[in-house]
């Protein structure tokens, strides 16, 4: 043994090693607090040329992109590229979004479906992404994106349907509710594996580049499954081929029962994973409308124009529970989305159409009514058909159906036996 080498039996003189667990910064019965979030000036980030270099917008992953300041107003290089026929019909999208939300969660709690999921406070990012997108563009979204289905046309009816499983449900059964699908609409089947469509995405978006296609793929996650493996291998395939896909995160602050710091992990920002895979990134106000268009609008022109992925960060909150089997007041003050910041996009949006002169009280009140008895019409059709519990429900023969070109003998024998 050396001479200077420590003597195996000498005293550690280390401190001893601990575990560092995250913890959100408040919980139950505390006062809600934010100090944490930075929050610039609306209009103060710049917005650089569609073709610029990953590494000179490295600032853009640790700040926030706003358009709409606290007078209503739009300010700013990323404002300006909506009328005001694009905005009512956006306000229209977030408000429909959200009287389907009151009546679906109305209807699981009466009983007429097992399960459901809001979107309470996030309407803006999934409806104002959907009006950024070309047709034949695919979205792989998971289970909090419906506003990409509502603010793209596709019928209430449809939608009600695959969440009651009825008779007419357009999915026949096979996914679980709010699990929608529909290839004419570019929403790819939802998964309740998560991440999976991080991975699909990337996939789709390089095969349509094979093909010297024209579509663009938009990947969907919420912060929390960034965790998932395949978040990050899909990063690597992103940036190695520079698919032509959009790789949206969600940040809504909290997964089921864990705020955001476990998935985060040593990272400052959700954005700021893309600078290891040299990926263009940015971070968004996630309830300004006009923000989230105007990035969705940028992102989906590097696509299209092949200059690879891009990584949007959507800073958001999830004011309603994580689902109908959640209870939030369990892990964070109730008051919280009280105190959020940034808002309520629907507010912020009708209030800058009204500073604009394009809308009134009056007029979105009306609005209001119409849109719910649009709903409510759509859901009273949707149960002639059925509900969980009562009425028509899809045929067991669905079940052998719509796996294989040619059914198998073993799968036809199946069905006889079965009586289908």
């Amino acid at each position: 043994m050396p001479p200077d080498a420590p003597s195996p039996h000498a005293p550690n003189l280390h401190a001893p090693l601990s575990l560092h667990v995250p913890e959100p910064a408040v919980r139950p019965g505390g006062n809600p607090s934010f100090s944490d979030l930075d929050i610039p000036e609306a209009g103060a980030v710049r917005r650089p040329e569609v073709d610029v270099a990953a590494a000179d917008i490295r600032d853009l992953a640790y700040t926030l992109i706003r358009v709409l300041d606290a007078d209503g107003k739009a300010v700013g290089p990323w404002a300006g590229s909506l009328t005001d026929e694009e905005l009512l019909a956006g306000l229209r999208d977030m408000m429909k979004l959200r009287a389907f939300d009151a009546r679906m969660l109305m209807a699981q709690r009466q009983g007429k479906t097992s399960f459901y999921m809001q979107h309470l406070g996030e309407e803006a990012v999934s409806t104002a992404f959907r009006r950024a997108l070309e047709p034949g563009d695919m979205n792989f979204p998971t289970y909090r994106q419906a506003g990409l289905l509502i603010a793209g046309g596709y019928p209430l009816v449809d939608m009600m349907c695959q969440i009651y499983s009825n008779e007419n449900d357009p999915l026949h059964g096979r996914q679980l509710p709010v699990m929608y699908s529909s290839k004419e609409h570019g929403f790819f089947s939802i998964s309740g594996n998560l991440a999976t469509q991080y991975v699909q995405a990337v996939g789709w978006a390089m095969a349509s580049a094979i093909k010297n296609d024209t579509k663009i793929a938009a990947a969907w996650i919420g912060d929390g499954s960034t965790a998932e493996s395949d978040f990050h291998a899909a990063l690597v395939f992103a940036s190695t081929y520079r698919a032509p896909v959009v790789l949206n995160v969600v940040n809504n602050q909290w997964a089921i029962s864990t705020f955001q710091g476990f998935a985060r992990g040593g990272s400052s920002t959700f954005a700021a994973r893309g600078h290891g895979f040299g990926i263009p990134s940015l971070r968004v106000d996630g309830n300004d409308y006009l923000a989230v268009h105007a990035v969705a609008k940028w992102a989906t022109e590097r696509a299209r124009r092949n200059l690879g992925p891009t990584i949007v960060e959507y800073v958001t909150y999830r004011a309603g529970a994580h689902s109908t089997s959640d209870d939030p007041s369990a892990y964070r003050p109730k008051t919280e989305f009280d105190a959020w910041p940034l808002g309520d996009p629907v507010k912020r949006l009708k209030d800058h159409l009204i500073a604009r002169g394009a809308w009134s009280e009056e007029r979105h009140r009306q609005g209001e009514a119409e849109i719910l008895d649009e709903v409510v019409a759509a859901q009273r059709e949707a149960e002639t058909h059925g509900t969980l519990h009562a009425g028509g429900k899809p045929s067991p023969r669905d079940m052998f159906e719509g796996v294989f070109s040619e059914m198998p003998p073993h799968l036809r024998r199946q069905r006889q036996q079965a009586g289908y």
